[in-house]
Protein backbone atom coordinates (compact mmCIF):
# COMPACT_ATOMS: atom_id res chain seq x y z
CA UNK A 1 0.00 0.00 0.00
CA UNK A 2 3.06 2.36 0.83
CA UNK A 3 4.35 2.00 -2.57
CA UNK A 4 1.04 2.87 -4.13
CA UNK A 5 0.22 5.97 -2.01
CA UNK A 6 3.90 6.97 -3.06
CA UNK A 7 2.84 6.39 -6.71
CA UNK A 8 -0.25 8.42 -6.40
CA UNK A 9 1.39 10.96 -4.44
CA UNK A 10 4.00 11.84 -7.75
CA UNK A 11 0.83 11.97 -9.84
CA UNK A 12 -0.18 14.68 -8.37
CA UNK A 13 0.25 17.82 -8.71
CA UNK A 14 -1.56 21.76 -8.34
CA UNK A 15 -2.61 23.18 -11.42
CA UNK A 16 -0.09 25.56 -13.28
CA UNK A 17 2.98 25.43 -10.12
CA UNK A 18 6.03 23.30 -11.02
CA UNK A 19 6.90 20.89 -8.49
CA UNK A 20 10.66 20.67 -7.22
CA UNK A 21 10.17 16.96 -6.04
CA UNK A 22 13.97 16.66 -6.22
CA UNK A 23 15.06 18.18 -2.93
CA UNK A 24 18.28 18.94 -3.50
CA UNK A 25 20.49 21.20 -1.39
CA UNK A 26 22.73 22.48 -4.02
CA UNK A 27 19.84 24.44 -6.36
CA UNK A 28 18.54 26.68 -3.58
CA UNK A 29 15.61 28.68 -4.70
CA UNK A 30 15.39 31.20 -1.31
CA UNK A 31 18.17 32.77 0.44
CA UNK A 32 19.05 31.17 3.51
CA UNK A 33 19.12 27.93 1.23
CA UNK A 34 21.78 29.69 -1.21
CA UNK A 35 23.49 30.95 1.40
CA UNK A 36 23.97 27.30 3.33
CA UNK A 37 24.69 25.76 0.59
CA UNK A 38 27.53 27.98 0.14
CA UNK A 39 28.80 26.87 3.37
CA UNK A 40 28.35 23.45 2.00
CA UNK A 41 30.36 24.00 -1.37
CA UNK A 42 32.78 25.49 0.87
CA UNK A 43 33.27 22.38 3.47
CA UNK A 44 33.03 19.61 0.53
CA UNK A 45 35.71 21.83 -1.46
CA UNK A 46 38.48 22.47 1.77
CA UNK A 47 37.76 18.40 2.97
CA UNK A 48 38.11 16.99 -1.04
CA UNK A 49 41.05 19.07 -0.98
CA UNK A 50 42.25 17.40 2.67
CA UNK A 51 41.14 14.23 0.50
CA UNK A 52 43.15 14.08 -2.33
CA UNK A 53 46.41 15.33 -0.76
CA UNK A 54 46.24 12.56 2.06
CA UNK A 55 45.22 9.80 -0.70
CA UNK A 56 48.27 11.00 -3.08
CA UNK A 57 50.64 10.65 0.43
CA UNK A 58 49.64 7.46 1.16
CA UNK A 59 49.78 6.54 -3.02
CA UNK A 60 53.35 7.77 -3.29
CA UNK A 61 54.76 6.33 0.06
CA UNK A 62 53.21 2.97 -1.39
CA UNK A 63 55.67 3.10 -4.39
CA UNK A 64 58.49 5.19 -3.26
CA UNK A 65 58.99 2.59 -0.07
CA UNK A 66 58.01 -0.62 -1.60
CA UNK A 67 60.14 -3.59 -1.60
CA UNK A 68 62.74 -3.58 -4.54
CA UNK A 69 63.99 -6.43 -5.99
CA UNK A 70 67.02 -7.67 -4.22
CA UNK A 71 66.11 -6.20 -0.69
CA UNK A 72 67.18 -7.98 2.14
CA UNK A 73 63.53 -9.53 3.44
CA UNK A 74 64.86 -9.31 7.34
CA UNK A 75 66.36 -5.91 7.15
CA UNK A 76 64.53 -3.21 8.84
CA UNK A 77 63.89 0.12 7.12
CA UNK A 78 65.25 3.29 8.07
CA UNK A 79 63.98 4.33 11.60
CA UNK A 80 63.05 8.09 11.64
CA UNK A 81 61.88 9.13 15.41
CA UNK A 82 59.56 11.83 14.04
CA UNK A 83 60.02 15.87 12.82
CA UNK A 84 58.34 19.18 14.84
CA UNK A 85 58.19 20.93 11.91
CA UNK A 86 56.11 18.14 10.50
CA UNK A 87 54.43 17.79 13.79
CA UNK A 88 53.37 21.07 14.39
CA UNK A 89 51.99 21.72 10.46
CA UNK A 90 49.69 19.18 11.04
CA UNK A 91 48.51 20.57 14.26
CA UNK A 92 48.28 23.54 13.26
CA UNK A 93 46.94 23.49 9.61
CA UNK A 94 43.84 21.13 10.53
CA UNK A 95 42.86 24.06 13.50
CA UNK A 96 43.23 26.47 11.51
CA UNK A 97 40.82 24.32 9.21
CA UNK A 98 38.09 24.10 12.07
CA UNK A 99 38.32 27.61 12.76
CA UNK A 100 37.45 28.40 9.47
CA UNK A 101 34.86 26.78 9.12
CA UNK A 102 33.47 27.32 12.46
CA UNK A 103 33.43 30.95 11.24
CA UNK A 104 31.62 30.77 8.54
CA UNK A 105 29.15 28.62 9.76
CA UNK A 106 28.56 31.31 12.72
CA UNK A 107 27.70 34.35 10.49
CA UNK A 108 25.65 32.70 7.96
CA UNK A 109 23.52 31.48 11.04
CA UNK A 110 23.36 34.83 12.77
CA UNK A 111 22.47 36.13 9.13
CA UNK A 112 19.57 34.12 8.60
CA UNK A 113 18.51 33.77 12.06
CA UNK A 114 18.77 37.82 12.80
CA UNK A 115 17.71 39.10 9.78
CA UNK A 116 15.07 42.04 10.37
CA UNK A 117 11.51 40.84 8.56
CA UNK A 118 10.69 43.41 5.72
CA UNK A 119 7.49 45.38 6.05
CA UNK A 120 5.23 43.41 3.58
CA UNK A 121 6.64 40.51 5.28
CA UNK A 122 3.84 37.63 5.57
CA UNK A 123 3.79 35.84 9.86
CA UNK A 124 3.09 32.33 10.41
CA UNK A 125 2.88 30.43 13.49
CA UNK A 126 4.49 26.64 13.05
CA UNK A 127 3.30 24.52 15.44
CA UNK A 128 4.57 20.88 15.14
CA UNK A 129 2.21 17.97 16.44
CA UNK A 130 2.56 13.88 16.24
CA UNK A 131 2.39 13.62 12.99
CA UNK A 132 1.13 16.63 11.33
CA UNK A 133 2.03 20.41 10.90
CA UNK A 134 -0.42 23.69 12.14
CA UNK A 135 -0.33 26.78 10.60
CA UNK A 136 -1.61 29.96 11.60
CA UNK A 137 -1.44 33.03 9.27
CA UNK A 138 -1.69 35.57 12.02
CA UNK A 139 -2.48 38.31 9.83
CA UNK A 140 -5.39 36.61 8.03
CA UNK A 141 -7.08 34.52 10.83
CA UNK A 142 -6.20 31.48 8.78
CA UNK A 143 -5.66 28.18 10.44
CA UNK A 144 -4.61 25.28 7.97
CA UNK A 145 -2.75 21.99 7.96
CA UNK A 146 0.44 20.77 6.60
CA UNK A 147 0.83 23.13 3.29
CA UNK A 148 2.34 25.96 3.92
CA UNK A 149 0.97 28.50 0.90
CA UNK A 150 3.03 31.85 1.07
CA UNK A 151 3.96 34.31 -1.83
CA UNK A 152 6.87 34.20 -4.11
CA UNK A 153 8.75 37.11 -4.13
CA UNK A 154 11.30 37.40 -7.54
CA UNK A 155 12.44 40.46 -6.47
CA UNK A 156 13.40 39.36 -2.48
CA UNK A 157 11.33 42.40 -1.44
CA UNK A 158 8.94 40.19 0.60
CA UNK A 159 9.65 37.36 2.56
CA UNK A 160 7.67 34.78 5.24
CA UNK A 161 8.93 34.32 8.66
CA UNK A 162 7.89 31.76 10.84
CA UNK A 163 7.62 31.55 14.95
CA UNK A 164 7.97 27.87 15.45
CA UNK A 165 6.82 25.68 18.33
CA UNK A 166 5.91 21.95 18.97
CA UNK A 167 3.20 20.78 20.59
CA UNK A 168 4.37 17.58 22.14
CA UNK A 169 8.19 16.89 21.53
CA UNK A 170 10.91 17.66 19.41
CA UNK A 171 10.50 18.50 15.45
CA UNK A 172 12.21 19.81 13.07
CA UNK A 173 11.26 21.74 9.52
CA UNK A 174 13.49 20.94 6.71
CA UNK A 175 12.65 22.22 3.07
CA UNK A 176 15.84 22.07 1.44
CA UNK A 177 15.81 24.66 -1.23
CA UNK A 178 14.52 26.82 0.74
CA UNK A 179 15.90 27.49 3.97
CA UNK A 180 17.96 24.47 6.33
CA UNK A 181 17.00 22.59 9.26
CA UNK A 182 15.28 24.34 12.49
CA UNK A 183 14.31 22.58 15.25
CA UNK A 184 10.90 22.56 16.98
CA UNK A 185 10.80 22.80 20.82
CA UNK A 186 8.33 22.01 23.33
CA UNK A 187 7.92 25.14 25.37
CA UNK A 188 10.26 27.43 23.37
CA UNK A 189 9.69 29.58 20.23
CA UNK A 190 12.39 29.21 17.10
CA UNK A 191 12.18 31.65 14.59
CA UNK A 192 12.93 31.16 10.82
CA UNK A 193 12.55 32.77 7.49
CA UNK A 194 12.12 31.97 3.41
CA UNK A 195 11.83 33.99 0.21
CA UNK A 196 10.66 31.50 -2.67
CA UNK A 197 11.81 33.62 -5.68
CA UNK A 198 10.06 31.81 -7.89
CA UNK A 199 6.21 30.07 -7.60
CA UNK A 200 6.19 26.34 -7.02
CA UNK A 201 5.54 23.37 -4.94
CA UNK A 202 8.36 22.76 -2.52
CA UNK A 203 8.52 19.50 -0.54
CA UNK A 204 10.18 18.84 2.79
CA UNK A 205 9.69 17.08 5.83
CA UNK A 206 10.07 16.86 9.62
CA UNK A 207 13.84 15.66 10.18
CA UNK A 208 13.69 14.63 13.80
CA UNK A 209 12.92 11.66 14.97
CA UNK A 210 9.51 12.20 16.56
CA UNK A 211 7.77 9.09 16.67
CA UNK A 212 6.39 6.18 15.28
CA UNK A 213 5.12 7.96 12.11
CA UNK A 214 8.20 10.27 11.44
CA UNK A 215 8.74 9.25 7.82
CA UNK A 216 5.28 10.33 7.00
CA UNK A 217 5.26 13.98 9.01
CA UNK A 218 5.85 15.69 5.44
CA UNK A 219 5.49 19.21 4.71
CA UNK A 220 4.38 21.22 1.59
CA UNK A 221 5.56 24.62 0.72
CA UNK A 222 2.99 25.87 -2.02
CA UNK A 223 4.58 29.18 -3.54
CA UNK A 224 1.92 31.64 -5.38
CA UNK A 225 2.32 34.69 -7.35
CA UNK A 226 1.13 37.69 -5.36
CA UNK A 227 -1.94 37.92 -6.85
CA UNK A 228 -2.80 34.26 -6.37
CA UNK A 229 -1.63 34.54 -2.57
CA UNK A 230 -3.96 37.16 -1.83
CA UNK A 231 -7.07 35.58 -3.53
CA UNK A 232 -5.78 32.08 -1.72
CA UNK A 233 -6.24 33.76 1.25
CA UNK A 234 -9.70 35.93 1.05
CA UNK A 235 -10.82 32.04 -0.15
CA UNK A 236 -9.39 30.34 2.97
CA UNK A 237 -10.64 33.05 5.53
CA UNK A 238 -14.04 32.34 4.39
CA UNK A 239 -16.74 29.58 6.53
CA UNK A 240 -17.52 26.33 5.32
CA UNK A 241 -19.35 26.57 2.00
CA UNK A 242 -22.73 26.83 2.38
CA UNK A 243 -23.48 23.66 0.21
CA UNK A 244 -21.17 21.35 2.97
CA UNK A 245 -23.39 23.44 5.50
CA UNK A 246 -26.61 21.77 4.44
CA UNK A 247 -25.48 18.46 3.57
CA UNK A 248 -26.97 15.32 5.71
CA UNK A 249 -23.73 14.07 6.32
CA UNK A 250 -23.03 17.39 8.74
CA UNK A 251 -25.49 15.72 10.61
CA UNK A 252 -23.62 12.51 11.05
CA UNK A 253 -19.94 14.58 11.04
CA UNK A 254 -21.80 16.53 14.05
CA UNK A 255 -22.83 13.78 15.78
CA UNK A 256 -19.85 11.96 15.91
CA UNK A 257 -16.74 12.44 18.46
CA UNK A 258 -15.09 14.63 15.02
CA UNK A 259 -16.53 17.90 16.58
CA UNK A 260 -13.98 17.40 20.04
CA UNK A 261 -10.35 17.41 17.61
CA UNK A 262 -11.27 19.37 14.26
CA UNK A 263 -12.73 22.76 13.41
CA UNK A 264 -14.69 23.66 10.38
CA UNK A 265 -16.13 27.25 11.08
CA UNK A 266 -19.63 28.16 10.69
CA UNK A 267 -20.39 24.45 12.65
CA UNK A 268 -20.51 23.34 16.12
CA UNK A 269 -17.31 21.82 15.02
CA UNK A 270 -14.48 23.65 17.25
CA UNK A 271 -11.75 21.05 18.32
CA UNK A 272 -8.04 22.12 17.91
CA UNK A 273 -6.59 18.91 18.87
CA UNK A 274 -6.17 17.65 15.26
CA UNK A 275 -6.00 19.79 11.97
CA UNK A 276 -8.45 22.75 11.01
CA UNK A 277 -10.93 21.08 8.01
CA UNK A 278 -13.20 24.27 7.10
CA UNK A 279 -11.32 23.90 3.80
CA UNK A 280 -9.84 20.50 3.77
CA UNK A 281 -10.20 19.98 0.04
CA UNK A 282 -8.42 22.51 -1.25
CA UNK A 283 -5.42 20.71 0.02
CA UNK A 284 -3.35 18.35 -2.26
CA UNK A 285 -2.95 15.62 0.46
CA UNK A 286 -4.30 14.35 3.78
CA UNK A 287 -2.43 12.78 6.93
CA UNK A 288 0.21 15.01 6.51
CA UNK A 289 1.67 14.41 2.98
CA UNK A 290 0.64 10.41 3.40
CA UNK A 291 -1.89 10.31 0.96
CA UNK A 292 -3.12 11.95 -2.04
CA UNK A 293 -6.83 13.89 -1.10
CA UNK A 294 -8.77 11.53 -3.53
CA UNK A 295 -12.48 9.98 -2.82
CA UNK A 296 -11.06 6.58 -2.08
CA UNK A 297 -8.04 8.00 0.53
CA UNK A 298 -10.15 10.13 2.20
CA UNK A 299 -13.01 7.49 2.67
CA UNK A 300 -10.43 4.96 3.36
CA UNK A 301 -8.89 7.42 5.99
CA UNK A 302 -12.04 8.07 7.76
CA UNK A 303 -13.03 4.50 7.83
CA UNK A 304 -9.54 3.68 9.70
CA UNK A 305 -6.48 5.98 9.89
CA UNK A 306 -4.29 3.10 11.52
CA UNK A 307 -4.26 1.09 7.90
CA UNK A 308 -2.61 4.20 6.34
CA UNK A 309 -0.81 5.58 9.63
CA UNK A 310 -0.15 2.63 11.83
CA UNK A 311 0.27 4.90 15.65
CA UNK A 312 -1.73 7.72 14.53
CA UNK A 313 -3.73 9.33 17.29
CA UNK A 314 -6.91 9.62 15.23
CA UNK A 315 -9.19 6.51 16.24
CA UNK A 316 -11.73 4.64 13.70
CA UNK A 317 -15.12 5.81 14.43
CA UNK A 318 -16.04 2.34 13.04
CA UNK A 319 -19.06 4.07 11.40
CA UNK A 320 -21.61 1.84 8.90
CA UNK A 321 -21.36 2.05 5.10
CA UNK A 322 -24.70 4.68 4.88
CA UNK A 323 -22.68 6.93 7.81
CA UNK A 324 -19.31 7.01 6.35
CA UNK A 325 -20.70 7.94 2.79
CA UNK A 326 -22.40 10.48 3.98
CA UNK A 327 -18.95 12.11 5.89
CA UNK A 328 -16.96 11.72 3.09
CA UNK A 329 -19.05 13.53 0.71
CA UNK A 330 -19.64 16.15 3.44
CA UNK A 331 -16.10 15.98 3.98
CA UNK A 332 -15.60 16.63 0.52
CA UNK A 333 -17.69 19.90 0.12
CA UNK A 334 -15.50 21.68 2.45
CA UNK A 335 -13.26 23.53 -0.68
Amino acid sequence: MRIETLALLLQGQAAGLPEHRITDIFKPLATPARAEAQIAELTLAITGAIFLIVGFLIVFTLWRFRRKPGDDAHQEPAQVYGSNQIEIAWTAIPILIVFILIGVSARVIASVQNASPPAEALKIRLIGHQWWWEIHYSDYGIVDANEINMPATPDGRMATYFELQSADVLHSIWIPQLSGKLDLIPNRTNYTWMDPRSPGIYFGNCAEYCGTQHAYMLLRVVARAPQDFKAWAAAEQKPAAPAALASDGRKVFDSLACVNCHTIRGTRAVGTFGPDLTHLMSRQTIASGALENSHDNLKAWVDNPQDAKPGCLMPSMKLGAQDLEAVTAYLELLK
